[in-house]
């Protein structure tokens, strides 16, 4: 290969962008059945809060409806609400949680 063909090849390898991989958010939402605990427990154990940061945000969740756990990768994401599920299914309580893309 000549050195002008490498140089080019290189500037084309180079110059091309690498795309960030599409982020999705992750939500708790309320119900009138599980219990605020529970919710500081799910948001310690899954989404790895402080207590401080999980009673805040599952206040907002109570107040407001609904609350932002984090932002992930697709797969995180799915993982993360499908452990919600799971966990909330295995304690009898309906604790919903849910992904959009950001």
């Amino acid at each position: 290969m000549s050195e002008r063909k490498f140089r080019e090849l290189f500037e084309d390898m180079t110059s091309s962008k690498l795309k960030l991989p599409p982020m999705f958010k992750v939500y708790l939402l309320n119900d009138d059945y599980t219990t605020m605990d529970f919710v500081v427990t799910v948001l310690e154990t899954i989404f790895h809060k402080t207590a401080a940061e999980a009673t805040q945000i599952m206040l907002h969740v109570h107040k407001q409806g609904s609350g932002l756990c984090g932002v992930y990768t697709k797969d995180i994401a799915e993982t993360k609400v499908v452990r919600v599920r799971e966990l909330a299914e295995k304690n009898d309580f309906p604790l919903m949680c849910m992904m959009e893309e950001e």
